[in-house]
């Protein structure tokens, strides 16, 4: 049997794993995706394990994110019918940019109950850009360090609640144009009292840091950057911490001062995927489909300068391993026990040794049905969980066989990343939010 809780708790440190109360952030505690919890459910249906259904108006592909007796999750209403996008990867998403009025919203949601406790309009009026249809205007999840609740919605700004719903401070953005008009989508994260947000796009890119009391600019640094779209990741090793950003030209770490540490190229051409942490290691992905090299890189801890791989090398001083074709394009990858897991776009999965980068197997095709994923996978009690856009969630016994136990429907189309606390999964469709948990 794979002993997994075991190899979990030799090969993670204490700040790699996540606490089961909360899930304040995209990906949840760490960037991880992993929420071992004996209490978890592994089957569910639009019946089976509810324990509440709760409609959300509007669209918005943000995760939820849990806090307490507490859900706080993003949308945007528009006042008329939006087009519905199709599933799966294709040309012809762009959009004109809408000229009907919006609402950006913020909900709180009672964990218990699924409620809505409250709601705030952020903002209203007309969208000052375009966005593909298989983005939203509520793509960024927002972050809470269990005061307040930060949502931030690219191209309009940033808003600070407390958890009554009292607006604390806003930040207003200068709306900048993203690559083919695609919108924006990279979620700030928290730490020690700062706020860090990356905004890649077009015009002007930027790293900023802001005192998350107050909303005041401590720093920004200016980016050599075009748009991408992957949330930054405050990666903590030896004592010290540094803010990672993946990029099309360049993956950069900085300091908590905003100093440049390292950096280097060959990513492919979109970048998506978030950075995480796990064995001792850096993991940084990115792969869009249509490019040639779609790059997995670990980077080993205390790198300085640039680490750019010379033609023909696997690693050097500052990376560990290199894989030239197993990055996915919107999931990001996932670590548990001994295995490096990547859910690519199409329906596939594949398994890498998380040390060496060794393939343990190659492509594996969950259902010819399901070829459409772009939600995070995540992982806990020995089972990895990959949902497909079409509500579909497929369960694979972790280790080193590929072995398909489970699927579980909700039969509505999903794209958010779901959020795990308290013995429940909490699980964002096109027009509704589950809570899924073991009922006796």
């Amino acid at each position: 049997m794979f002993r997994l809780l075991a190899v979990l708790s030799m090969t993670l440190s204490a700040a790699d794993l996540p606490d089961a109360k909360q899930w304040p952030q995209f990906r949840g505690p760490g960037s991880t995706g992993v929420a071992d919890d004996p209490a978890l459910p592994d089957k569910w249906s639009q019946t089976e394990n509810v324990a509440w259904k709760a409609a959300i108006p509007g669209v918005g592909w943000s995760s939820p994110i849990i806090w307490g007796d507490r859900i706080f999750l993003t949308t945007v209403i528009s006042s008329t019918e939006v087009e519905k996008p199709k599933k799966g990867l294709y040309f012809g998403g762009e959009r004109k940019a809408p000229v009907d009025e919006h609402r950006w919203m913020v909900y709180a949601v009672d964990f218990a109950t699924g409620k809505i406790l409250w709601e705030r309009e952020a903002r209203h009026g007309v969208p000052a850009g375009s966005r593909h249809l298989k983005n939203s205007y509520a793509s960024e999840t927002p972050v809470t360090d269990g005061e307040r609740v930060y949502a931030y919605f690219g191209n309009v700004g940033l808003f600070c609640y407390d958890f009554s719903g009292k607006l604390l401070w806003s930040q207003q953005a200068k709306p900048v144009a993203t690559r083919y008009g695609w919108g924006t989508a990279a979620s700030p994260v928290l730490d020690h009292g700062r706020l860090y947000l990356v905004n890649d796009n077009d015009d002007h890119s930027y790293l900023q840091a802001l005192d998350a009391k107050t909303g005041k600019v401590i720093w920004s640094v200016d980016r050599d950057e075009k748009t991408n779209w992957a949330t930054p990741y405050i990666w903590a090793h030896d004592g010290k911490k540094e803010i990672v950003t993946p990029g099309t030209g360049r993956v950069r770490s900085y300091d908590l001062d905003g100093k440049l540490l390292w950096e280097f190229g060959g990513m492919s051409s979109i970048s998506i995927p978030t950075p995480f942490s796990s064995h001792g290691l850096l993991y940084i992905a990115s792969g869009y489909v249509l490019d040639q090299v779609r790059p997995v890189y670990a980077v080993k801890p205390g790198a300085r300068g640039d680490l750019t791989l010379a033609a023909g090398e696997t690693s050097n001083a500052g990376i560990a391993w290199y894989q030239p074709k197993a990055g996915p394009y919107n999931p990001s990858p996932l670590v548990y026990g001994d295995y490096y897991y990547t859910l690519l776009d199409g329906g596939f999965l594949t398994a890498h040794d998380a040390t060496t980068g060794k393939e343990i197997y190659g492509k594996q095709r969950m259902d010819p049905a399901a070829g459409a994923f772009t939600a995070s996978p995540w992982a806990s009690n020995g089972k990895l969980f990959l949902l497909s856009e079409d509500g579909d969630t497929f369960v694979v016994e972790a280790g080193p066989q590929y072995k398909l136990v489970g699927k579980n429907s909700l039969d509505e189309m999903c794209m958010a990343t779901p959020a795990i606390a308290r013995g429940s999964l909490i699980i964002r469709t096109a027009s509704n939010l589950y809570r899924i948990a073991r009922q006796h």
